[in-house]
């Protein structure tokens, strides 16, 4: 399983949102380059980046910080926020991004999500966000019309290779991330899931690598060092 540590871009800091709330934002660096650096000293091989101001604005708002990110580090580079178009997944790609996701564009836009996908292959991810059953739109303000089930099947029917895929009641709550949501996403599609929201413990890491998922993202829980990111990784492997 891979590890993606995260860093949540606002105002040029990296700063991460309680369940998405942007009222509830704590501010844990002002210099998100260095973030990326410290997590390669402990053996890091991907990051996980999410423009929070380009998901409010509809255009991204930092490409400047993860150009930096690319040069500075030999980390794989997946981003979102905001992504509504052809123009923006081609800037972040051209500045160093590996992998680009979509999230609301990918519920409410089939045409650009399959041209994305013609175009760039598996650099395409797809962010499910889930609330109460239903993928949740426009940071997770609305409850779009697909259940859990009925946008994986599309996702997979799609030719879709990655979905970053939230349990938004978890989202930086740090009571532990929704194992059996993983496990049984894991055992009926053949999609590389990443998992995300509450990833809080070693045993969070090592019941999601026992069940053979692809990723999971470690945000709040590095931050506050709940969880060893070295470790970490060692026990994802």
């Amino acid at each position: 399983m891979k590890i993606f540590p995260a860093i949540d871009l606002y105002g040029g800091k990296a700063v991460r949102l309680y369940k998405g709330d942007y009222a509830q934002m704590t501010v844990y660096s002002d210099d998100p380059v260095s973030v990326a650096r410290d997590f390669v000293r402990q053996g890091a091989e991907c990051v996980h980046v999410v423009d929070l101001e380009g998901a409010k604005i509809g255009k991204p708002a930092h490409l400047d910080v993860l150009q930096r990110i690319a040069q500075e580090t030999d980390l794989f580079i997946e981003i979102g926020g905001g992504i509504r178009d052809m123009s923006t997944v081609e800037k972040y790609l051209s500045v160093g991004a590996d992998r680009v996701i979509l999230g609301t564009a990918a519920v409410t836009d089939e045409a650009f999500l399959r041209a994305a996908l013609a175009a760039y292959g598996d650099k395409i991810a797809v962010g499910a966000d889930i609330a109460d059953g239903r993928i949740a739109i426009r940071g997770w303000l609305e409850k779009s019309e697909y259940t859990t089930e009925t946008f994986f099947d599309k996702m997979q029917a799609l030719g879709v290779k990655t979905v970053i895929c939230t349990d938004i009641s978890k989202d930086g709550a740090m009571r532990g991330t929704n194992r059996a949501l993983y496990k049984e996403l894991g055992e009926k599609y053949t999609i590389d899931i990443v998992a995300s929201g509450g990833v809080s413990t070693m045993d969070d890491v090592t019941a999601l690598a026992a069940a053979g998922t692809y990723g999971a993202i470690i945000g709040k829980a590095y931050y506050i060092g709940a969880i060893d990111l070295a470790k970490a990784i060692q026990v994802a492997k």
